[in-house]
């Protein structure tokens, strides 16, 4: 028990001596992890299966039943039943105005999907990027300490100073390759969500297209 808390106070001791850099890179880790949770949380409502609506809503199209179809899709709080529900709203009008009103629709939910993630992609590159001039920075203190020192340096003060900057590296690297797959991961989720808003955009126009 003893050997754990003294390396856990050593761990937190060495990256305390990244200084500055090392804060700034803590605090992009926490912003990062924030959308990354919070962007999973609302990927996850939107990833909703779209088949039971989409089947509800055909079946009143058919019968003639609009108004039902459309509370059907108020009651939904995915951008499939967004994009329905103002599909029907416009349904008197012809296709063309109605795959219009549908597309904005889809912008907008996609917009408000993708909100903060690119963010991420941001952070994933210029983690490394801060964690590097950290460590030039730490070089350069580094350099001027040995420099002032009189007589022959030793090895422990050369090799401390050397260690201490590359904190920043390591600490930049390892923030920006977090970043780098939650970028991507939401990325590929985003896409899931797209696919499905495509299919149901689809699947209704067909519906329209067809003979009653």
């Amino acid at each position: 028990m003893q050997g754990t808390f003294e390396e856990s106070v050593s761990l937190f001791q060495l990256l305390e001596k990244g200084g500055i850099t090392m804060a700034i890179l803590g605090v992009l880790f926490i912003f990062a992890m924030y959308i990354l949770a919070n962007r999973v949380l609302t990927i996850r409502k939107a990833k909703k299966d779209p088949t039971a609506l989409l089947e509800k809503v055909k079946a009143q199209v058919l019968k003639g039943d609009i108004e039902t179809a459309k509370k059907y899709c108020a009651r939904d709080t995915t951008p499939m039943g967004k994009m329905l529900e103002t599909g029907l709203k416009h349904i008197s009008s012809n296709l063309n105005t109605i795959e219009k009103s549908i597309e904005n629709v889809a912008k907008i939910e996609l917009y408000k999907l993708e909100k903060n993630v690119g963010m991420v992609g941001m952070i994933s590159g210029a983690a490394p990027m801060i964690g590097f001039f950290g460590t030039v920075i730490g070089m350069i203190n580094a350099f001027i300490a040995i420099s002032q020192e009189e007589g022959s340096v030793s090895p422990k003060l050369l090799s401390s100073g050397i260690y201490e900057a590359m904190i920043t590296t390591a600490g930049g690297l390892a923030v920006g390759i977090f970043a780098y797959v939650s970028y991507n991961f939401l990325v590929r989720q985003i896409e899931d969500v797209v696919h499905k808003m495509e299919v149901v955009t689809i699947d209704f126009i067909e519906l329209l297209q067809s003979p009653n």
